[in-house]
């Protein structure tokens, strides 16, 4: 999933990742159209192939994000379209067919930060709040040819301190085992040093240096996408389809999916108690059974006998000189309460008594 305001270059860096070019029908908005533009969820599907294994991935694009003058909860939908997922997975894993499930969960979020600012804006914060813990972020310093690398340099320290004092979870990159070579160490180390990845993106083709290489042509020189001293592209493509896409799908499968999915057992759990509790109680005051209609006698006054019965019930089962076991029966408690209980003058006649009177 890419996320992030327009004009920060999202598209441009998704088909230069996958060579490819996802966004060639896409209609451009006017001004007064995103006035009113709601943040919308598109797929595509792009098939590669990455050391002779074949992969298909599945971009998700949130178009209209940010570019509100109102961005409150602009986010929701995002987050919405995540669980969905989620719920999807939940239900199919709960099926009969389980050896065919097709996965549509969300493994990685890459978030477009604003190189013009200074650090996270307030909607940025809000937006990886939100999702931290629903799935892998990977924060991205977009247009990186913006800025010098000294500035680049500044706003990465910049970014990272304000994620730790914000206490955004971000995508944690695993720790190397004590036996991996030194070169290893050293590109784990060059990888989160790199955090958020400055990137720029190029679908063009130029001259440099008597070779042709994607980038994007200045007075002043040549910035070459897949150059790793000109920005961090080759990093975070390296980072997505070969050396640490396995984890993002297993951080989401045994961290954020497990978090729903528990959610989900606990909901409903707390459902079942709930309604278990609610006909214990209805069994208990009797209301379960079918109030019965005496001829003569209006269904308010039933009710009223009704009621005074169950008092009388429930006042002799709480009597110390009885001892034998109640029935919910109303013709049975008579019958014990006539044989243990003291004698009453006129006792009231049960309710099937009036039943067969008044019939």
């Amino acid at each position: 999933m890419v996320a992030g305001e327009s004009g920060l270059g999202k598209s441009t860096l998704v088909n230069s990742l996958f060579l490819t070019d996802l966004y060639k029908d896409r209609k451009l908005l006017n001004a007064e159209e995103r006035i009113t533009q709601t943040v919308e969820i598109t797929k595509h599907t792009v098939d590669i192939e990455e050391k002779g294994v074949k992969l298909k991935l599945t971009i998700v694009d949130t178009p209209g994000f940010g570019d509100a003058v109102n961005n409150t909860e602009c986010w929701k939908s995002v987050a919405d379209y995540i669980d969905q997922q989620f719920e999807q997975y939940f239900r199919d894993e709960s099926g009969l067919n389980r050896k065919n499930i097709q996965d549509n969960r969300v493994h990685c979020c890459l978030y477009f930060i604003s190189p013009f600012g200074h650090g996270l804006r307030p909607l940025d914060v809000e937006f990886m709040k939100a999702l931290h813990e629903k799935v892998n972020i990977v924060p991205v310093l977009a247009k990186a040819d913006t800025l010098t690398p000294s500035e680049v340099k500044k706003k990465k320290i910049k970014i990272r301190e304000e994620i730790e004092q914000y206490g955004i979870k971000i995508y944690q990159f695993p720790d190397c085992d004590s036996d991996e070579d030194e070169e290893f160490k050293q590109q784990d180390l060059e990888l989160k040093e790199s955090i958020p990845f400055a990137v720029i993106g190029s679908n063009t083709v130029v001259e440099a240096k008597g070779k042709r290489v994607r980038g994007r042509l200045y007075p002043w020189g040549i910035v070459e996408v897949e150059n790793s001293a000109h920005c961090d592209f080759v990093k975070l493509r390296n980072m997505l389809v070969r050396t640490h896409m396995q984890d993002l799908k297993d951080v989401t499968r045994e961290t954020h999916y497990e978090n729903y999915r528990a959610q989900c057992i606990q909901s409903m759990t707390r459902m079942v108690v709930k309604e278990r509790n609610r006909n214990k109680l209805t069994r208990e005051s009797g209301t379960d059974f079918p109030i019965p209609v005496v001829p003569g006698v209006s269904e308010s006054e039933t009710e009223k006998l009704i009621r005074e019965k169950d008092e009388e019930v429930r006042h002799a089962g709480r009597e110390p000189e009885s001892h034998h076991q109640h029935h919910h029966d109303h013709e049975h408690l008579s019958d014990h309460n006539s044989e243990h209980s003291d004698p009453q003058p006129d006792p009231e006649p049960p309710l099937h008594q009036l039943e067969d009177e008044a019939l």
